[in-house]
């Protein structure tokens, strides 16, 4: 893809194959940052930045927005100098080996060896396991990664676990439950049917609009965040 960049260099001027690479980003990492060049430095209005380097004007202003909020966002690959990578020499190189051949991501070793008081991005990390003849790991699931905190997992409905056993309880929308012989009366199954809306083994159409209707029955206004089975 090339971009309209050329379109400000003065009359006469020959391009050079030089400036063609700062007026024509060859991936979309470059792109965004003369994008952003050129409307923090070279004080280009929004519109015009956007159009110079092939963006529409609300993706422009949603990556203006997101680097005004992370501005130490690391366009560059660190250089093969100092802390950033490892030496052959480097023991610090074994141990990414030894950390690797443990399942860990490249995310997972830099962690580890900040522990230790190596400072090793895992860009830095993925070279030497490219160096070494490593492949990629393949995607891992949750019970595969190391140990770490995570969000609680929420209870999730499912009407096969219903126990409709007898039983006494407290409850502060007891009214409910005289609406439950006049629900008993319509037949939502038979008549979701009909529709096709959709539903799972876990949350069939029925249970779904239920739900709905009894959010409505005990006198909540709206509950936005309440919605149909997915698909709908």
């Amino acid at each position: 893809m090339s971009y309209s960049g050329s379109m400000f260099i003065s009359e006469g001027s020959q391009i050079t194959k030089e400036a063609r690479f700062f007026l024509e980003p060859a991936n979309s990492t470059h792109r965004q940052y003369e994008a952003l060049r050129a409307f923090f430095v070279e004080g280009l209005p929004c519109a015009k930045a956007a159009q110079r380097f092939g963006y529409s004007p609300g993706s422009f202003r949603v990556l203006i927005h997101r680097f005004r909020h992370n501005p130490v966002r690391p366009f560059f690959l660190p250089t093969a100098k100092g802390p950033q990578a490892a030496p052959k020499s480097d023991p610090v190189r074994q141990q990414i080996v030894t950390l690797r051949k443990q399942n860990l991501s490249i995310y997972d070793i830099s962690q580890s060896l900040a522990k230790e008081g190596h400072r090793l991005s895992p860009v830095a990390v993925s070279l030497v396991l490219k160096e070494e003849g490593f492949a990629r790991l393949p995607r891992r699931r949750d019970e595969e990664r190391p140990a770490t905190v995570r969000p609680t997992v929420a209870d999730a409905a499912d009407v096969r676990q219903l126990n409709l056993q007898p039983r006494h309880l407290r409850t502060q929308f007891g009214g409910l439950f005289l609406f439950l012989p006049y629900l008993a009366e319509i037949p939502f199954d038979r008549i979701l049917a009909q529709t096709g809306l959709p539903g799972s083994k876990m949350i069939p159409a029925g249970c779904a609009i239920r739900s709905l209707l009894g959010l409505k029955l005990f006198g909540t206004a709206r509950h936005g965040h309440a919605c149909l089975p997915a698909g709908r």
